[in-house]
């Protein structure tokens, strides 16, 4: 795969900025092995992000760009989509990025059932802008905004998504990067808006914090507390209470937003109602 590494990333803005032991950098290799896979023409695919660490992503992956303002990756992605449905998109974003300032264009993306795949990196806090904690910080967690601990309940952006309209819907975590990568082939396959939760490792501003352990520990943590659904559906639910569910969680049909609004514009021009 060192070609696949030395085609999808642009070499001039390495080495990255991110901390030692954090998980962006796996989930963009997984997401590179996932293009050589499919063999996708850089030309006609377009990576869109917001604000934060994982939203880098934008800097150093090889194709066509677009590094936009927090919260509103989602916002413009739709408008690429909608410019050029052809477009193969992919949206990073964080669990910030994604679930709090960007919550509301979240839900409406999985409302619109919009060709999309939406990659959202979840480790639990705001990296980037100082460890503040974010929807997805588990309860009794500490951030820089919880120093006694989250006192909120944290969303299941699974379950989230599902509900709000989203058709293909899973989760990997960084300890598993090849089920990561099929995860995103699946998702880029899928016509509509694919959700991809990549549960990943922050030792630095999660980490430290809650105690943790390094990086090589709070892999082994994911290890240790991920079930794939497959196997859990062999299981007793009681027996895997308090751990979290991987895999592909849910996929269905319905009718995708911009060949929807071709068919809306076609009606139209032809002044039918």
């Amino acid at each position: 795969m060192q070609g696949a590494y030395e085609k999808y990333f642009r070499q001039d803005r390495l080495p990255h900025i991110w901390c030692p032991g954090c998980g962006n950098g796996i989930v963009l290799g997984a997401f590179a092995r996932a293009m050589e896979e499919m063999e996708m023409n850089q030309d006609e695919t377009i990576i869109v992000s917001g604000i934060g660490c994982s939203s880098r992503a934008t800097t150093y992956l090889n194709f066509n760009t677009l590094h936009t303002t927090h919260g509103r990756a989602l916002a413009f992605a739709t408008g690429v989509k909608l410019a050029e449905p052809r477009l193969q998109v992919f949206v990073f974003m964080g669990d910030g990025d994604a679930t709090a300032i960007g919550g509301n264009h979240l839900i409406h993306a999985c409302r619109r059932n919009i060709d999309l795949t939406a990659i959202i990196i979840n480790n639990n806090i705001y990296g980037m802008t100082g460890g503040q904690y974010s929807p997805l910080t588990p309860t009794g967690k500490k951030a820089t905004t919880a120093p006694y601990g989250m006192m909120e309940r944290n969303f299941d952006l699974c379950a989230l998504t599902k509900g709000a309209g989203a058709t293909f819907v899973a989760r990997g975590t960084t300890y598993h990067a090849k089920q990561l990568t099929d995860l995103i082939v699946a998702g880029a396959q899928h016509k509509g808006f694919s959700v991809i939760e990549a549960v990943s490792q922050c030792p630095v501003s999660y980490g430290r914090r809650n105690k943790m352990g390094t990086s090589l520990d709070m892999l082994k943590w994911e290890k240790e507390n991920a079930v794939h659904v497959k196997t859990a559906a062999k299981m007793n639910p009681a027996d895997y209470q308090g751990k979290f569910l991987i895999g592909a969680l849910y996929q269905t049909e319905a009718p995708e937003y911009t060949a929807a609004y071709d068919r809306l514009m076609d009606a139209v021009q032809k002044g039918e109602k």
